[in-house]
């Protein structure tokens, strides 16, 4: 699922709702579209939710409530929901997103310093402007939202899932600390050899799905940062047996490692440095 980000800048009357209507309609055409609502007036969950267009829509307040049901949510956790089901998350009212952003409205200085350049990728007025702006073109070209059961929800998809009696799995996650006495990681930051790393990466999912009784590999490895606790890597192997499955997943999983040029720098909470250069 690739997601995007839709804030008020300084948005007259109800530009952002009819910015919101026409972007949903565009992606529409793509694929399903989900939508985020974030209100930081909602406490309580029990704000009367609004249309907001998409085929999925999630109302939340300030302290993860939904407005509908009054269920606590973070804005994570609903894209986690969508995830499995649409092709295009838009979350509108949050800042500072790490995905492309759109911000409504004359008032420019409300691109604050956690809005990288590359993150917003227009500031409009009005629906006129957006309809310039090449948003399937700019959405698919960033990392995907991905969960492991986004991606095994897609493999149980595929046609050859009928001849499967296995799905593998691998998830691999930031570790707060190796032993006891370590200074605790904060963060991982992923970097990767633009182009060369997708290039790999396809290619290896190639090689194993060449293998006698495998079916699907898909591949999936964040970049940017990643915090301690969080997910990383996500390896899933649709198979017509456990062998099969279990041992696609290693080969899967190590030469991911050993082959695709991803670089890493771990911050602790008392030092930085690059992976590779300790190595």
């Amino acid at each position: 699922m690739n997601v995007l980000g839709i804030r008020d800048g300084g948005a007259a009357g109800d530009t952002v709702e009819r910015i919101v209507d026409q972007t949903v309609d565009r992606l529409s055409e793509h694929g399903r579209v989900g939508v985020v609502r974030y209100d930081a007036t909602i406490a309580d969950g029990t704000q009367v939710r609004k249309s907001m267009g998409g085929d999925v829509t999630f109302e939340l307040g300030a302290d993860g409530d939904w407005a509908a049901s009054g269920t606590r949510m973070t804005v994570d956790d609903a894209l986690d929901r969508l995830a499995s089901d649409c092709a295009y998350g838009i979350v509108v009212g949050v800042s500072g997103l790490r995905y492309p952003s759109v911000v409504v409205g004359p008032d420019t200085d409300s691109v604050t310093e956690t809005d990288s350049e590359e993150n917003v990728i227009a500031t409009v007025d009005s629906p006129s402007e957006l309809a310039d702006v090449a948003l399937v073109q700019r959405l698919e070209a960033t990392e995907p939202y991905e969960t492991l059961e986004s991606i095994v929800a897609r493999v149980k998809r595929s046609p050859k899932a009928d001849r499967a009696g296995a799905i593998a799995t691998f998830t691999g996650r930031v570790r707060g600390k190796d032993s006891e006495d370590d200074a605790r990681t904060h963060h991982l930051e992923f970097e990767k050899y633009e182009g060369v790393a997708d290039e790999r990466m396809a290619a290896l999912e190639t090689d194993l799905e060449a293998r006698d009784g495998v079916f699907e590999v898909e591949l999936h490895h964040r970049t940017g940062v990643v915090a301690d606790g969080e997910d990383i890597v996500f390896v899933v192997v649709l198979a017509g047996h456990r062998e099969e499955a279990f041992r696609t997943v290693e080969d899967g999983i190590n030469r991911l490692k050993d082959e695709v040029p991803l670089f890493k720098k771990e911050v602790t909470v008392e030092d930085e440095f690059w992976v590779h250069d300790r190595s």
